[in-house]
């Protein structure tokens, strides 16, 4: 394992030593802080009980990942059919079951959840994090708030079906938390909290977030103040942070690679860079869900089809005539969806071509070894 994330990540140990201090939760088991759940062992077959031990995912790099279990921490190399999948390899927070013996991976445990997202200038997804319990959405309270990527967050973390907490960091900052509320009102079943990331009063509203063995992602754009929270919600320096400009309010990227931290207080936290291009596929039931209010208005339309665009009888239309709806909304809501669709023609004209490039090789591979066969006859 790389020195900076041995000297930044708390040990998972099996237990205290006679005498020794003892760290919170040190004699339960270390798969419960890793976030082992029932989920998880009921996956398991009774071979797999005794050959394998299952380890989780803590950061992924090009030549190996860095896993942890009941042995402490260990380094994978990334090779072999497990790996050959962009969509099935494992990404951090996975779970996979290792040989006892050989301590090579024998499989991928089913996810509870994943995030992905449409890879920048690629025709592929991209995975982030799989088996996450909770998310925290940050945005700050200054020049780089923008509702429209708040969404776009949201539609994302909907679609994985994780509980989620808006959060809007630099609070101190500003005067003017009444404006950032209403500009949230669409949200109002969700949980918000204001903070100062360097105040532990601040952020003490969040801690019920990354309980005992529960996984928390932290999901925001550079500069909005993510490496400072997740430093101060684990109580030890876990990411570099550096300053805003301040012309924009913008921040430089400071988290190099998603990894995940176990911290004193039992939970973990999932550290990511920061993601201004967060592409959308197959997120459809996630998108639904973050435009709640233009999903309900939808059913009153007179078309069942409805664009809601220059249809009679558009029900969201006439919402967003009366004040009922924002337009900006509206056209976040156009934006999204459109995007969406194509970004699914997209995969699916991509996997169409995969399939049709395996068919030619296999074919040509068949025909060298007929003219093999003929020549030995």
């Amino acid at each position: 394992m790389s020195k900076s994330l041995i000297s930044r990540r708390p040990v998972i140990r099996r237990g205290a030593t006679s005498g020794a201090p003892r760290e919170p939760g040190a004699g339960e088991n270390p798969l419960r802080q890793l976030g082992w759940k029932p989920f998880f062992q009921q996956q398991l077959s009774l071979e797999e009980l005794g050959d394998c031990d299952p380890v989780r995912v803590m950061a992924v790099h090009r030549s190996q990942i860095e896993v942890a279990g009941e042995r402490g921490e260990e380094s994978v190399l990334v090779s072999g059919a497990l790996f050959d999948d962009a969509q099935e390899k494992p990404t951090v927070g996975d779970w996979l079951l290792l040989n006892r013996d050989s301590r090579k991976p024998v499989r991928r445990l089913e996810r509870s959840s994943l995030f992905r997202r449409m890879a920048p200038g690629a025709h592929a997804v991209q995975l982030i994090a799989a088996n996450v319990d909770n998310v925290l959405i940050v945005s700050s309270c200054n020049q780089d708030f923008n509702l429209s990527r708040v969404e776009r967050y949201l539609a994302l973390v909907r679609e994985s079906g994780c509980r989620v907490c808006l959060v809007l960091t630099k609070a101190d900052l500003s005067d003017d938390h009444e404006t950032y509320r209403e500009a949230l009102r669409n949200h109002r079943d969700l949980p918000l909290v204001l903070v100062n990331a360097l105040d532990a009063e601040s952020i003490a509203p969040l801690r019920d977030w990354c309980g005992r063995g529960e996984t928390l992602a932290l999901l925001g754009s550079s500069g909005v103040g993510k490496s400072t929270l997740l430093n101060s919600l684990a109580g030890v320096e876990l990411a570099a942070t550096s300053a805003i400009r301040e012309d924009d309010s913008k921040g430089r990227h400071t988290t190099r690679h998603r990894a995940l931290y176990p911290i004193s207080g039992g939970g973990l936290l999932l550290d990511s860079p920061g993601m201004r291009e967060l592409g959308l596929a197959n997120a459809e039931q996630g998108l639904a869900d973050a435009f709640a209010d233009i999903s309900e208005l939808a059913q009153r339309c007179r078309f069942a089809d409805c664009a809601h665009e220059s249809e009679p009888g558009c029900a969201v239309r006439k919402a967003m005539g009366t004040g009922k709806l924002d337009e900006r909304r509206l056209r976040n809501w156009h934006k999204l969806g459109r995007e969406m669709a194509r970004n699914n023609r997209t995969l699916a004209e991509s996997r169409a071509d995969d399939r049709a490039l395996g068919q030619f090789y296999r074919s040509v591979q068949s025909d060298a070894r007929a003219r093999k066969q003929g020549r030995s006859d």
